[in-house]
Order: C-alpha cells, then sequence, then structure tokens
C-alpha cells in the first residue's frame, strides 16, 4: 500500500486525554480512533494488526476440532432469566434495550446461555458429541471505569469456546489441548516469553480455573511466579491452604489477562435442557467448559510490552506490514522499482510514497508506526545500488545489493503468510 492511498494520519503528539500507553501510541500513530471513553474504532492499520491476530487465533482453535460459527448480539431475556443471570443484582455490566414493542432485550456480554440453547436443537445423543464452538464476536459490557485503552473497553471482539462433553474426563482432555493452544497462540503473537499460564479463581463455576496472564505496568492484575516451573497464581487465590504454595518463594508482578479458560461442568446443560442419552439410554447433562480470548485486548498488551521511546514496535507475525519502505529525496525511481518487486515478492509493504514530507518526519513515522523492517532509497543508496535496511528493533542499518533485496527478506521468511496468520 502506498502512504498516500492511506486514508489514516499519524499525529505530532499523543492525545492528553488518554492515560495508557497503548491507546496514546495507536491513536497518534493511526491504528485507532477514540468515539467516546471506552469505545474505539479500528483504522486500517489497526484492523490489520487486529485480523493477524484474529487469524492466529482461529488456526489454532481449528488444529484441536474448533467449528467456528457467529452467534447474535442481541439477547432475548427469556433464555438469561432461566440461568438466573439476566438481573442487574446478578450481573452489573448489561447493556439494555428496549423494541419498538417495549419488549427489553440485551447486547451480549458472553454467550454460555444461547450457545447452550441453540445445542439443544443438535445435541441429543452420545454420538454427537463431544462439540467444540467458537466465535469470534463482538460484546458489550457497561464497565464502570474504562482506562487501559483498548485493554478494557465497553464495546470489544472477544474469542469465546465451549466445550460440550459426555462427561469430565472428555472435558479435561479438551482442556489440556485447549490450554496448550493458548500457548502457541501467545508464542505466535510475541507473548510466548512474558505470558504465564496462572492459576486462578473459577468464580461460580468451579474453584479454579487457568488464566493466561502477560507481564505488563499497565496490567490491573498481580500474579505471583514461579520461575522454575514458569508457572504463576493469582494473588486473590495465593493464600487458599489447598495450593500450598509459599509466597516467600514466589516472585511477586503486575500482568494483565489475556487469555482464560474455566470448567462449567453441568450448571448451564441442567438448567436449560441441554441432555443427551448415554449408550445404556439413560439422559445425561452435557459437560461444558468455556474459553476465551480477547484479540484487540492482546493487541493493547502487545503494544504496551513492545513499544520504545519511538513509537510501536510489531513483532513479525502481527504486524499490519513487514516493510516500510520509505523514498527519501532523489530515491523516487529506485523506490518506485523496489515497491514492485517486494509486491511481486509477497512481502507486504508500506510504500511511504509522500512528496510533501522530509526524511525527518518519514523516519520519525517510521519508527511511531513501528513496522519490522524499514528500508530506506535515496540519492545516496541510488548511487551504491543498494538499499539502507535496518530492523525496528535494533540500531543496526546495512546496506542491501538492490539485486539480493528480495532474497534477503526471503531469507528473513517475511513473505506473505510465511509464519504470519494471513
Amino acid at each position: 500500500m502506498r502512504q498516500t492511498e492511506l486514508f489514516s494520519k499519524t499525529q505530532k503528539s499523543a492525545p492528553k486525554d488518554e492515560e495508557s500507553k497503548n491507546a496514546q501510541l495507536l491513536i497518534q500513530a493511526g491504528f485507532i480512533h477514540k468515539e467516546m471513553a471506552g469505545v474505539y474504532s479500528f483504522l486500517p492499520l489497526g484492523k490489520r494488526v487486529l485480523d493477524n491476530i484474529m487469524q492466529i487465533i482461529r488456526q489454532e482453535m481449528n488444529a484441536i476440532g474448533g467449528q467456528e460459527l457467529l452467534l447474535t448480539g442481541l439477547q432475548n431475556p427469556e433464555i438469561w432469566q432461566k440461568s438466573g443471570r439476566w438481573s442487574d443484582d446478578a450481573v452489573d455490566v448489561w447493556f439494555k434495550t428496549k423494541l419498538k414493542n417495549d419488549a427489553e432485550i440485551g447486547l451480549s456480554w458472553t454467550h454460555e446461555e444461547p450457545l447452550t440453547g441453540l445445542m439443544a436443537n443438535h445435541i441429543s445423543s452420545y454420538r454427537d458429541l463431544p462439540v467444540y464452538a467458537y466465535q469470534m464476536q463482538t460484546k458489550f459490557r457497561n464497565e464502570l471505569r474504562a482506562k487501559s485503552g483498548i485493554m478494557r473497553t465497553r464495546e470489544f471482539i472477544m474469542k469465546d469456546l465451549y466445550s460440550f462433553c459426555k462427561n469430565e474426563q472428555e472435558h479435561q482432555e479438551f482442556y489440556e489441548k485447549t490450554k496448550e493452544a493458548y500457548k502457541k497462540i501467545f508464542d505466535r503473537v510475541g507473548l510466548g516469553k512474558v505470558t504465564y499460564v496462572t492459576e486462578a479463581s473459577g468464580g461460580s463455576f468451579s474453584k479454579f480455573s487457568h488464566e493466561f496472564q502477560t507481564l505488563c505496568d499497565a496490567g490491573e492484575d498481580i500474579i505471583y511466579i514461579d520461575e522454575q516451573k514458569g508457572t504463576a497464581v493469582n494473588k486473590e487465590i495465593i493464600d487458599d491452604p489447598e495450593l500450598g504454595y509459599d509466597k516467600s518463594k514466589l516472585k511477586e508482578a503486575k500482568a494483565a489477562e489475556v487469555g482464560n479458560i474455566f470448567t462449567l461442568g453441568t450448571k448451564y446443560s441442567q438448567v436449560l435442557g441441554l441432555m443427551y442419552q448415554d449408550e445404556q439410554g439413560n439422559k445425561q447433562p452435557v459437560f461444558m467448559g468455556s474459553y476465551g480470548i480477547g484479540p484487540a485486548r492482546t493487541m493493547g498488551v502487545i503494544a504496551e510490552v513492545y513499544a520504545d521511546e519511538k513509537g510501536l514496535v510489531w513483532p513479525a507475525q502481527v504486524a499490519p506490514f513487514q516493510v516500510h519502505l520509505v523514498q527519501l529525496a532523489g530515491g523516487q525511481e529506485q523506490a518506485d522499482a523496489l515497491y514492485a518487486d517486494l509486491q511481486n515478492a509477497g512481502v507486504e509493504v508500506l510504500y511511504d510514497d509522500r512528496a510533501e514530507a522530509g526524511a525527518g518526519e518519514k523516519l520519525a513515522d517510521a519508527d511511531l508506526l513501528g513496522i519490522p523492517w524499514r528500508v530506506v532509497a535515496s540519492k545516496k543508496t541510488l548511487e551504491q545500488d543498494s538499499a539502507e535496511v535496518k530492523p525496528r528493533n535494533t540500531q543496526e542499518i546495512s546496506l542491501v545489493k538492490t539485486k539480493d533485496l528480495h532474497e534477503f527478506f526471503e531469507s528473513n521468511t517475511f513473505k506473505t503468510g510465511a509464519g504470519r496468520g494471513n
């Protein structure tokens, strides 16, 4: 894409009404637009990052047998009343409204109830199980205070997967598969080394659950890390005697939750009538689990973890483009040729072809946008039949012969689809 065709623009300074680093940088760089507190639109560059994260998640969910669907955002109160979660006393984050006929409806904040009700039309026998259904769908939560940029918002996309199994043993086997799939996801998006499988409260579903917590100064949670085992426990349950943790041997850290997995058991299947006939002909409640990841929240955490004093720094697998080609004075002809060559080779390129912007502005914008590789074409590089190549996350600058540039990026696996979510 040519930068002159990109309608979003960078800003000279970060917005003053944002406290979080991720929102400041993402707005300044033109990745997102703030509609109101806790509500953000994703502009073309931001949408590309979000799509890459979502595609990585999709690939790993499909790999463990997940089937993707899309449920409605509008919610019928009837099924929620059966589970006891329609009342504002039970759930305080509902957005509710009324239809023209004065009937009350809600905007989805999660989907256990509606999917359980839907599955009653498709599951009746042990032969129908197990089923692993997931979606990437917009959720609405009436948060009291949204202050962490895209890490905590009132409208957001969630990947929520729900498992429907014959019994606890079958569920537990899938639960462990999902745990491993989540580890792969966070490895692939660049957070694997700073994300811990963390024991946490199971809330009203079970005694314990697992969260995926990423070390982050902007995080809202405190975790205690066992560095030898590479695991962690949430502060809220560390004093539970059943767990047997010794805080003096663990490292305390701030973290942001990027995913969670829960055992739901038969809580919803029993109350909503999701039953199956076993091999002996007896009716049994389906055993359920729930597994969530926030793709935009993950994007915000990546921005927080990797950003430096110059701007964003995207890991290659989620970056909006792999190469930021910058044309400086005297390098237009070379830059145009490089743009065509790299595109033909399947390399994703953002080409800064702006005639009115000076060298300082272009290089500063390249740092702010955070694309993994910067390639500069100028009068100087043209004279040497080379291009100036610099990784965003180092200060190392190399001159690479123009004829070798294609091979250089091939060897660095930055062709479209090479290890990315596309």
